[in-house]
C-alpha cells in the first residue's frame, strides 16, 4: 500500500498515512482542521536488473571516437563475410 503525504495549512502540519488505492483522501488533519490537502514528491530512483549496458550511458567524448573507430571496422568487416 502506498504511503500518502498531507499538509494542514492552518495549523502546517505534514504528516504520512498509509492508504490504499481506493481509500478516499483525507479530510481532516490529525488536530482536527478540515481542508487538509495532499502533497505530491517525485518518486525515487529504483534501479532493477543486472546492471547498465554500454547502450544506456552517455558515452565520453574521449572515449567515443575509439568506440565509433571499433564500431564501424566491426560493421564493414562483418557486412564483408
Amino acid at each position: 500500500m502506498p504511503i500518502y503525504e498531507y499538509e494542514c495549512p492552518v495549523c502546517g502540519i505534514r504528516f504520512e498515512k498509509q492508504q490504499r488505492f481506493t481509500d478516499p483522501p483525507l479530510e481532516t488533519c490529525p488536530e482536527g482542521h478540515p481542508g487538509i490537502r495532499r502533497v505530491f514528491s517525485p518518486a525515487g530512483i529504483i534501479f532493477k536488473g543486472d546492471g547498465w549496458y554500454i547502450t544506456e550511458s552517455r558515452k565520453s567524448r574521449n572515449s567515443g571516437g575509439t568506440e565509433k573507430s571499433e564500431g564501424s571496422s566491426g560493421t564493414s568487416t562483418s557486412e564483408n563475410d
